[in-house]
């Protein structure tokens, strides 16, 4: 297959990768501009310009597609399907007409469940014990084309949602590399989605992190899964310093009150049902050490409320 590729972070440069390997031919690449990244700000580019331009393959990297330049661009290069994953940029009716076979695109979710940009994450949020990837025709809706092929996932119950993308990138690039075939052979029953089952998986932001005690103790330890590893779950302390939680596993309580500290090794808090173990925090202003060195430091002991 001729293909035109679309797509930015490392699941997509894993996509590109798999598609090379496969033997198709990518006729040119569309990813974002390169940005700005670190203290030092050093202009970057995404990892899948670096991906093409190591094949040789020609990267163009427009602010948008809705300029009518893109589309004549796009007609010259005669793709036979467009393969979108996680672009970042939306495909005007325009461009979505030019391919033979249309576009398609990898999504990290079972559709139409998770519908947006953090689909792995917020399955991990929402305690769910699966997830999956779907191939899906694209249509001008969010996430709403009929699904070509999906492939469900396990999760595991103290998995982050950074140990669960690396194995959702892995799983979407074999997804893709099977369904792309049967496309062009036309074998395969494109499924309309149930929009009346739709859920959306917003972006997630530093403030949408924070977690009180007196929240129950599963969703708190999913909260810490799910934001692991940006941008970490955080609680403010009783003496109002922030600190981050990157690990954390669930305890059983005996009724105390919310934030009551049980035990020091390991760190283990009382939450509004159930209790929390604290096992790797980040304290604001210093560096990610174990929980009890947390607690030694503060000289908290049982009965305390942090």
């Amino acid at each position: 297959m001729r293909i035109l590729f679309m797509g930015t972070p490392d699941i997509a440069a894993a996509c590109l990768e798999a598609l090379y390997a496969a033997g198709h031919e990518i006729c040119a690449v569309y990813t974002r501009r390169d940005k700005p990244v670190g203290r030092k700000q050093v202009l970057t580019a995404p990892p899948v310009k670096t991906v093409a331009l190591a094949h040789g393959t020609p990267v163009f990297q427009p602010r948008t597609l809705r300029d009518g330049g893109e589309d004549e661009n796009i007609r010259a290069l005669a793709p036979e399907l467009i393969v979108v994953v996680a672009y970042g940029c939306i495909l005007p009716a325009s461009v979505l007409q030019i391919p033979k076979h249309g576009c398609i695109n990898l999504h990290v979710s079972l559709l139409p469940k998770y519908r947006g940009s953090a689909p792995v994450q917020w399955s991990v949020l929402n305690g769910d014990a699966e997830t999956g990837v779907s191939i899906m025709q694209m249509d001008e809706g969010l996430d709403t084309g009929d699904v070509l092929a999906c492939e469900k996932i396990a999760i595991g119950p103290e998995e982050t949602s950074g140990e669960l993308f690396d194995r959702v990138t892995a799983v979407g690039a074999q997804v893709l590399c099977r369904v792309i075939p049967a496309i062009e052979a036309g074998s395969l029953a494109p499924v309309p989605q149930d929009h009346a089952h739709a859920t959306l998986a917003p972006v997630l932001t530093k403030e949408l992190a924070e977690f009180h005690f007196s929240e129950d103790a599963a969703h708190i330890h999913n909260w810490v899964r799910g934001m692991n590893p940006w941008p970490a779950a955080w609680f403010v302390t009783s003496g109002g310093k922030k600190v981050k939680v990157m690990e954390s596993r669930l305890a059983e309580s005996n009724g105390e009150a919310p934030g009551t500290v049980l035990a020091t090794k390991p760190l283990t808090v009382a939450c509004g049902s159930g209790a929390i173990q604290l096992l790797r925090v980040v304290p604001e202003g210093s560096k990610p050490m174990e929980g009890s060195a947390f607690a030694a430091g503060l000289r908290l002991k049982a009965g305390d409320q942090l």
